[in-house]
């Protein structure tokens, strides 16, 4: 849905609802896609939603919206609702659905909703509830469609047909009489052989497969990487427990995405920061601004212990902005290109030296130029244009430039350096890397080129 439908259905629904028009906001619910209706949530009041949400007509679609809006939403629309109707929403969900709705609500509501499900279904769930968020296992479908190898062709087509309420059957995985995947069969194979053949002539014995505690990230990366639409689940004895659907694997990689993002931008890894009230936001918003807050407090140190050099040098204060900024760019350029070759895995342990070494060849090489362009600026501003305001002898005009043009370039390489290492240290700590490009690493950078510009100047004049 575009931006520019969303705005008229959004003004669409308002004036029905301001108009007590019942039937017509019944109607025009029922026409509107679950996704959609999730994507409107968005821009409704609490008591837009409650009572839109209210005129949906059966469980199932209420689930389906349940299940595409954003957690937020989820909390507000379940709150005020009797438990009861809860579950009645919830049993038409898939198990990972409900697993990850009930562990936004509170461990008391948890409870209390589990033993209200049937059985087999609380069990199920506790079992996706039992693994750590963000893992394969938090994510999966246990209702996994699977046949044995013995079947023939024609036998695996029939048990395909007769279960045509199993959802999303994208490849027929093959097992033994103990359940353990030895195989995979696409519905194109099936259709292909000969109907007489049994399935493990058919199928492909090498299986890519998860276990629940991988990260959903990497399963993500592994379903990419293969250009796979599902992702089988095992244990540690090759068991067949769940799969990770296309559904979910897109929900991770835009989750992910945006976590890192906002954690670029100094912002956390809460998703939803833009639908939270302004005091949520500045309580999520200050640790990171924090950081740089406290950087900046060590940077006005820093340039304060050489106060005594800037008062006789007042131009090379001039130079303090730009060498800061240029260091704290092509930091932050080092860092993201390595963050983003760790996430698709074109950096690892065997490429990091050459990495490294590439990126300050390109930080020196550049800072040389710029350092050089800087330099001429700096004797052109400290001889030529303010001869009078500061009467510099050439000799010194000419330290001050090279202190000038030295500052820059060491700072880049230094930037470089930096940008390029913190994200591999921190991916090999089980740090996200992408914290690297956000203020903690940017602001360090910041401070060592200001420190080292103003180390090379005094060095230069004290000579």
């Amino acid at each position: 849905m575009r931006n520019n439908e969303v705005i008229l259905l959004v003004d669409a629904y308002r004036k029905l609802h301001r108009r007590g028009a019942k039937l017509n906001l019944i109607n025009i619910i029922d026409k509107t896609h679950p996704a959609d209706l999730a994507l409107l949530f968005r821009s409704f009041t609490l008591h837009e939603r409650l009572y839109f949400f209210s005129l949906i007509k059966n469980n199932e679609k209420k689930a389906e919206v349940l299940s595409e809006a954003d957690d937020n939403i989820i909390i507000e629309i379940l709150k005020p609702m009797k438990r009861p109707d809860v579950i009645h929403i919830l049993r038409e969900m898939d198990y990972d659905d409900e697993s990850r709705i009930l562990r936004l609500l509170p461990p008391e509501e948890q409870q209390e909703l589990l033993k209200l499900m049937k059985e087999d279904e609380s069990r199920e769930v506790e079992a996706l509830m039992g693994y750590e968020e963000d893992t394969a296992g938090s994510i999966m479908n246990p209702e996994v469609f699977h046949l044995s190898e013995e079947l023939t062709v024609a036998q695996a087509i029939e048990e395909i047909q007769k279960s045509a309420d199993t959802e999303m059957v994208f490849y027929i995985y093959v097992t033994d009489d103990r359940t353990h995947l030895v195989g995979v069969v696409s519905l194109r194979q099936l259709i292909l052989n000969d109907p007489k053949k049994p399935l493990r002539e058919v199928m492909v014995e090498d299986v890519i497969s998860i276990r629940p505690e991988t990260d959903q990230e990497e399963a993500a990366r592994i379903a990419s990487r293969y250009n796979f639409v599902a992702v089988p689940v095992v244990d540690d004895e090759n068991k067949l427990i769940g799969v990770v659907t296309v559904d979910d694997i897109i929900d991770v990689l835009r989750e992910e995405a945006t976590e890192d993002l906002l954690q670029m931008a100094g912002l956390g890894r809460d998703s939803d920061i833009i639908l939270k009230t302004p005091w949520e936001t500045t309580k999520k918003r200050f640790p990171w601004l924090l950081a740089t807050y406290i950087g900046g407090l060590i940077a006005a140190v820093t340039i304060g212990l050489f106060h005594g050099l800037l008062s006789e040098y007042i131009i090379l204060a001039s130079f303090l902005p730009i060498i800061a900024g240029m260091g704290g760019n092509i930091g932050t350029q080092s860092s993201t290109i390595i963050t983003r070759g760790l996430l698709t895995g074109r950096v690892n342990p065997d490429t990091a030296g050459k990495i490294i070494l590439k990126e300050m060849r390109v930080g020196a090489t550049l800072g040389l130029i710029y350092g050089l362009i800087l330099g001429i600026i700096a004797f052109f501003m400290t001889y030529v244009i303010t001869t009078n305001a500061y009467d510099y002898p050439l000799i010194r005009c000419l330290e001050l430039s090279v202190a000038v043009a030295a500052g820059i370039a060491i700072a880049m390489t230094l930037a470089t350096f930096t940008g390029t290492v913190a994200p591999m240290i921190l991916n090999r700590m089980k740090i996200d890397p992408a914290i690297a490009t956000g203020p903690f690493v940017t602001t360090t950078i910041d401070i060592l080129g200001d420190l080292i510009y103003l180390l090379i100047a005094s060095l230069l004049v004290s000579l």
